[in-house]
């Protein structure tokens, strides 16, 4: 996989679409992945006692879904300078997490992307990534 240079990417550049099935050992592995044992991640009796429709994404696992959803894109030189990420409605297992994105701009050798991360019930992670290309 090559990286993309700065001519490559322009304002208003599409980002394709990227489809997670969240299978519950999906969720339940990555959870155990970032050593977040919360219940709610991999027990469904203690997720729906707790009032969730089942077990769901955690956290660390969606802003690392961000990130791979931007670098597959860019390739592996890109150099990650910032996430901002806004959580909205859970990602639960036996949903899609579908991303999608937009190059919001290139300033300076740093280039934005708008991310947007949805499954069925709405946006589960909304925001940007900030990168740099070597060179």
């Amino acid at each position: 996989m090559r990286t993309l240079t700065e001519d490559e990417i322009e304002r208003g550049t599409v980002l394709p679409p990227l489809r997670i099935e969240l299978t519950p050992t999906t969720v339940i592995s990555t959870a155990l992945a970032t050593m977040d044992f919360t219940p709610v991640h991999h027990d469904v009796e203690r997720a729906t006692a707790q009032g969730s429709k089942d077990i769901f994404l955690n956290i660390l696992t969606t802003m690392g879904l961000v990130e791979r959803y931007v670098t597959d894109w860019v390739g592996p030189e890109a150099l990650i300078r910032g996430i901002n990420v806004r959580l909205g409605v859970p990602a639960y297992a036996g949903d899609t997490l579908t991303f999608s994105g937009t190059v919001l701009s290139r300033e300076g050798g740093e280039v934005t992307v708008e991310v947007r991360g949805a499954v069925s019930l709405g946006d589960h992670a909304t925001g940007t990534v900030r990168f740099c290309l070597p060179g």
